[in-house]
């Protein structure tokens, strides 16, 4: 008898090992190959153009009576008088501080295509400037970088964009299908003046769009362990944005006669709860083809994992992010070290997966953290997350096609995003929303977004041209 459930166990494990290794063997990206195209030479002012652009402060700031309106008229004219083919060819409509460029089709029956970028950029924080390599808002090249604020976040791609266009219009193109190049002003603070504005004028004239290309999506170098190649992910959908505020009142009193509850205690309780219960991870159909494109990428003990989500569907989830996730950000309590304080607070952001909602999230606070003393607040813009565009429209594929006609080994995979776009405000107005443009990102400039050193490489300005230039061609044939 026992050798008998010996014999059972044991040929169930071989059964296992062989779906394991079967199912890893057999995993494939089933990427599509297409030829390798000849690039553009890159005019020879473009990366001097690019460093001027840097030197305009076009900064967003919460508070509107902050921001310098005078720097972004001054960005307008230098894109005019760089630009001057663009300016005379194509129709230009000012909405607040942003801009759209209408470059007229002359197949009226095609659907539009809208490129997307945005010429606001975050503040610098005054502490770190000893963390740059050069000041800010100089455009300096150091070696072969272009440093300064704007040269990953965002306007590497209005410039890039610009040159483009102008090289295609010196060129003689004329476009099939009409685009247009919408570049906002506001982006870091909402998009609700800049780009959400010009898509509800585009949606009120009855543009048809099907589709909008905007930041959001990388080329990721040397960001995933175990993969050697570099990723290009073209984000289909963003996750969505929602911070509440957790306030807790308590009569106070003497640091000598501390209560059991303390109100900076409780707080911090509450916030322990919310950290040590996260939201589930979800496989939704966008990152199951995500782990279908990369797992084959991967060492065979990783690809195994990949290839066997019905069985290592945990690590993996956790490894792409694939949940609503819970930061705490702020926090305020207190005047005095011997005063207990009457009130605290803290502030927490949500990034909120597809399938969940931002009321879903305040319900998942309140059971957590199970307090009545402590009130919530929504403090931010509530973004409920994006739908997922298609990854098998005609858009997603020749996005994919000019992706890998310009860097023919890389890995193209759909993806999400946890942060938020300028795009957000055109769901629903096009067919479908991507975001991607191959700005490469990796551990050596990363923390460059909102933060110090920011740069861009010479190299990688003059990829996003080509790619731009590029897709421009593959949407009009």
């Amino acid at each position: 008898m026992v050798k008998k459930i010996l014999l059972t166990l044991l040929s169930i494990i071989v059964i296992l090992l062989l779906i394991l290794i079967t199912n890893t063997l057999t995993l494939s990206s089933s990427q599509p190959v297409y030829d390798a195209v000849v690039v553009p030479d890159i005019p020879a002012n473009a990366l001097e153009r690019f460093s001027e652009s840097i030197t305009y402060r076009t900064i967003s700031y919460v508070e509107a009576e902050k921001k310098d309106t005078a720097e972004f008229i001054k960005f307008h004219e230098f894109l005019a008088r760089s630009y001057p083919l663009v300016d005379s060819v194509m129709e230009k409509k000012l909405f607040g501080y942003s801009l759209l460029y209408k470059w007229q089709g002359t197949d009226a029956s095609l659907p539009a295509v809208v490129f997307m970028g945005h010429m606001d950029v975050v503040p610098v924080d005054s502490s770190t400037m000893d963390k740059w390599e050069a000041e800010p808002f100089s455009g300096d090249l150091i070696g072969n970088k272009i440093v300064g604020r704007g040269t990953l976040d965002d306007k590497v791609n209005v410039v890039a964009l610009m040159e483009t266009t102008e090289m295609l219009i010196n060129e003689g193109f004329s476009p099939k299908r009409t685009i247009y190049f919408s570049f906002g002003h506001d982006e870091e603070v909402g998009g609700d003046e800049g780009a959400k504005v010009i898509a509800e004028y585009l949606r009120d004239q009855g543009t048809k769009i099907e589709f909008v290309i905007d930041e959001g999506g990388f080329i990721v170098e040397g960001m995933v362990p175990g993969v050697t190649k570099p990723m290009a992910m073209i984000n289909t959908g963003e996750k969505g944005y929602v911070s509440f505020k957790l306030t807790i009142n308590t009569p106070g009193g003497h640091s000598s006669q501390p209560p059991r509850n303390n109100t900076i205690g409780s707080l911090a309780t509450a916030i322990t709860k919310l950290e040590s219960n996260q939201f589930d991870y979800k496989m939704i159909p966008v990152i199951k083809k995500q782990i279908e494109k990369i797992g084959s990428s991967f060492p065979f003990a990783q690809k195994m994992a990949f290839a066997n989500t019905w069985l290592f569907g945990g690590p993996v989830l956790q490894g792409l992010n694939a949940h609503t996730t819970i930061a705490p950000t702020m926090i305020s309590a207190g005047v005095k070290d011997n005063v207990i304080p009457t009130e605290a607070t803290a502030v927490v952001n949500f990034r909120i997966m597809p399938g969940e909602t931002s009321k879903d999230v305040k319900e998942f606070i309140i059971n957590t953290i199970d307090d009545d003393r402590i009130r919530l607040e929504t403090i931010s813009n509530v973004n409920e997350p994006s739908p997922v565009s298609s990854d098998e429209s005609a858009g997603y594929k020749i996005i994919e096609q000019t992706i890998i006609e310009l860097f023919p080994d890389m890995i193209v995979t759909p993806g999400l995003l946890g942060g938020g776009t300028d795009s957000k405000h055109f769901i629903g107005i096009a067919d479908n929303v991507y975001r991607f443009y191959p700005t490469r990102i990796n551990p050596q400039n990363f923390t460059g977004f909102h933060g110090n050193n920011e740069f861009c490489t010479v190299e990688n300005f003059e990829e996003i041209i080509q790619f731009s230039y590029q897709l421009i061609k593959n949407i009009n044939k």
